[in-house]
């Protein structure tokens, strides 16, 4: 292995390509237009352009990915995390075109990232679990008998994929179409796959997992557990290691069953198995996800062993270094830090980093993909970087975690930092005696009372305009920036809006229909001419692979002003209901 294409974006592929450089391997970034100066392009030796804007037309999009491979002379993948991680296909492929892959096998990718399979594995090595659907269900109607059967709340998961996407949780049997429909769409959106399974939910749990990592020589080890309970919309916040409050009975079960279920699945690679924790203290499998964790970085702090150059050694063929669960090493916190507005309820904020002064000291290690002058697409993961603070003690991180919490600034977009914050100060969380946290304690228990924070300035228009040129008798593509263009074409007197935009031209009138965050207005609900009830649902957004719905603030008969499919930027007037 001498070349490693990274195909994601991010922290991740900044930390991928760090590790690539600690190996002695070289590494090659990939781009979607809005990234073009993004920092992981900058981190990577080399860097190709994947000419389009949408994951699907990006990062998404395997031909695109090993063409720049064979163009750029890698000789390995590396996934990251989300996108094609954990796609069975694109690992096939990527072994296809003579690469080697850095992760599982296709097989165990197949096997352990269908959701409804793993299920079927974990029963049969003896792992515990809630009750389920067999197989992917077929349409609402079978949500619906699996409610009535088993009771509510139930949750309806994408059988494909992972990170929280296209998970949503009925409490009431006539949500239950509508929600199964947006799990549908969701998992399209994120992994290309709408297939969604149905299991029961359990109110209140933690979530804890095992972080495992096999190789090729038989070797399977658990490293260790983390708990990832504090979670919005499905999505880790904040998480430590190893899991706090656990009985060694627990802790013992979640690393047997994960052990076993990677063994009997043929794993290698770095892989975590989840599991849900509740209130009685029983133990119910979730999923696996075969592929790096986003939280991965506190195993790596409290076991100091550096996971993504194992990932690498694992794929060259080499046993692991480390032969059995090692002693934690202290007690470490991870926090994600994405562009959500917490006063306007985690609203996605695309936008401009103005200032990005990040922590340092003892303990506190920050991964980021973004630094100031960094734009934040509306178009991907609202993720922009991670604080990771590690003490000796869980009291000695907390300590840490304040002091950098306090240091860390950013402007220019709103961020969770006022929640996470928050959180480092609330008992429930950081009391020595008990862990009253639990997967939806921020819906039910956290008293939100932060304030909205500003809104972003709009984003240049991303796009690249492509032609072909001739440079020394060779034909070669040149991408040039739309808000160039345009400022040359506004120098004489041109100039226009980009196509599918909405400028940000905000709400003027008590009739306007806003919207609430930057991104795609996916669809209507209504007709153009509608009489709609206050609070009725009459539109969905997506930003930052995340969908929300838009409600009608009065009532009255509603007419259009945006296009569906358009982008439009927060505050813009999409409807007047008059």
């Amino acid at each position: 292995m001498k070349k490693v294409l990274i195909a994601n974006r991010g922290e991740i592929a900044v930390r991928i390509a760090r590790a690539c450089a600690d190996h002695g391997v070289q590494s090659v970034a990939v781009y979607a237009d809005p990234d073009l100066n993004a920092l992981h392009v900058r981190r990577a030796d080399e860097a190709y352009g994947l000419d389009g804007h949408r994951p699907a037309d990006t990062y998404l999009n395997i031909p695109k990915l090993l063409a720049i491979a064979k163009r750029s002379g890698a000789d390995a993948v590396h996934p990251g995390y989300g996108f094609l991680s954990e796609s069975a296909a694109f690992a096939q492929a990527v072994i296809d075109a003579g690469l080697t892959w850095i992760g599982p096998s296709p097989s165990a990718i197949a096997t352990l990232g269908d959701k409804v399979q793993a299920r079927k594995l974990a029963l049969k090595v003896g792992a515990p679990l809630v009750a389920g659907t067999a197989d992917p269900v077929s349409h609402a109607g079978e949500v619906l008998a699996f409610a009535e059967q088993h009771g509510l709340p139930i949750a309806i998961k994408a059988a494909f994929g992972g990170g929280g996407r296209g998970i949503k949780v009925a409490w009431r049997l006539d949500e239950v179409e509508g929600l199964y429909e947006s799990a549908v769409r969701e998992a399209i959106t994120a992994f290309g796959r709408g297939e969604c399974y149905v299991e029961q939910f359990l109110d209140r749990p933690r979530h804890v997992e095992a972080q495992v990592i096999a190789d090729t020589h038989g070797n399977v080890v658990v490293l260790g557990t983390r708990d990832c309970s504090l979670q919005r919309r499905n999505q880790k916040l904040v998480e430590e290691a190893p899991a706090p409050f656990l009985s060694d009975a627990q802790r013992e079960r979640i690393h047997q069953s994960a052990r076993d279920i990677c063994a009997a699945a043929g794993y290698t690679g770095a892989g975590t198995v989840e599991f849900m924790l509740s209130a009685s203290g029983a133990i119910s499998f979730l999923e696996v996800n075969t592929r790096l964790q986003v939280e991965h970085p506190v195993t790596e702090e409290t076991t100091g062993i550096d996971l993504v150059i194992e990932q690498l050694r694992i794929a060259e063929g080499l046993p692991l270094s480390v032969k059995e669960t090692p002693a934690p090493r202290g007690h470490s916190f991870e926090f994600r830090i994405n562009a959500e507005d917490v006063g306007r309820g985690f609203l996605p904020t695309p936008g401009p980093v103005h200032v990005f002064d990040a922590p340092s000291g003892p303990g506190v290690r920050v991964d980021t993909g973004v630094d100031a002058g960094s734009q934040v697409p509306g178009t991907f993961d609202s993720l922009m970087a991670k604080l990771i603070v590690t003490g000796a003690t869980r009291a000695q991180a907390i300590a840490r975690a304040r002091r950098a919490l306090k240091e860390f600034r950013i402007e220019g977009l709103a961020t969770v930092l006022p929640f996470h914050r928050a959180v480092m100060a609330h008992p429930d969380f950081v009391s020595e005696d008990a862990f009253k946290v639990h997967t939806r304690w921020i819906e039910t228990d956290f008293a939100n009372d932060e304030a909205a924070g500003m809104r972003p300035d709009p984003l240049p228009d991303a796009s690249l305009h492509r032609t072909a040129i001739e440079v020394d008798g060779r034909r070669m593509s040149l991408g040039l920036p739309a808000e160039l263009l345009r400022g040359l074409a506004s120098a004489g007197g041109g100039g226009a809006a980009a196509p599918g935009v909405v400028a940000n031209a905000p709400a003027a009138d008590a009739a306007a229909v806003a919207a609430p965050v930057s991104g795609t207005l996916q669809g209507w609900k209504v007709a153009d001419g509608d009489e709609v009830a206050e609070g009725a649902v009459i539109a969905v957004m997506e930003a930052m692979k995340m969908e929300m719905q838009v409600v009608a603030h009065r009532a009255g008969r509603i007419v259009f002003a945006a296009a569906a499919g358009g982008y439009v930027a927060a505050g813009t007037a999409i409807a007047r209901i008059g």
